[in-house]
């Protein structure tokens, strides 16, 4: 039986618009074959934040904190050795992780600190040398070159303005060791910047 050819056309037709339809769905190929999507790549993810610097980033005069209550153990002092060199007992001690390594705050029964350790690791010398300057001001101390190899400057108490006790601050290279001390002489101070510089490995 002979088709009309009307109804011929008609399914041509209607064959033809089907495969156009269907034409935007199939990936385009890439020049190496290689079907590439028809949606854009989706926006990289924002890269995350950096966290802050610890230590030498902190200003040149940055004094430690600590909470007199705390007893969180300094990594690089026992505490006992502490109590028995400043001449004091260690009633609390913390820990202030802004610096690098952790600066180190003891308390005895005076509410302020007896003792504050810093170690200071700089970018160059001369930051290391600020440090020591701002602690210990070559024109109210005495120079300090122990243990050997570094230098500084030395004080008792009340030749710092600013400062209760005594300091002790020297350098070596780009590292600074500050130790403030609520006792009257700088000896105090003095041992435990060497312990500290021991201790190190500075």
């Amino acid at each position: 039986m002979k088709c009309e050819p009307t109804v011929t056309l008609a399914v041509c037709c209607a064959l033809a618009l089907s495969g156009c339809s269907t034409l935007d769905d199939v990936p385009v190929p890439a020049e190496d074959g290689t079907p590439t999507a028809s949606a854009s790549a989706p926006d990289s993810a924002p890269a995350p934040e950096q966290a802050p610097a610890l230590g030498a980033d902190l200003p040149v005069d940055t004094r430690p904190v600590g909470q007199r209550t705390n007893f969180n153990e300094c990594p690089y002092l026992d505490t006992q050795w502490v109590a028995d060199t400043n001449g004091q007992r260690v009633t609390g001690v913390d820990v202030d992780t802004r610096f690098d390594p952790p600066a180190c705050v003891y308390f005895s029964y005076p509410e302020a600190p007896q003792l504050e350790v810093i170690v200071r690791h700089m970018p160059t010398e001369a930051d290391a040398i600020a440090v020591v300057d701002t602690a210990a001001p070559i024109s109210t101390t005495e120079p300090a070159d122990q243990p050997a190899g570094w230098m500084g400057g030395r004080a008792g108490e009340g030749m710092v303005p600013g400062v209760e006790g005594s300091v002790y601050a020297v350098q070596k290279g780009k590292t600074a060791v500050v130790v403030y001390s609520n006792q009257g002489q700088s000896f105090k101070p003095e041992q435990v910047a060497g312990q500290v510089i021991n201790n190190l490995g500075l």
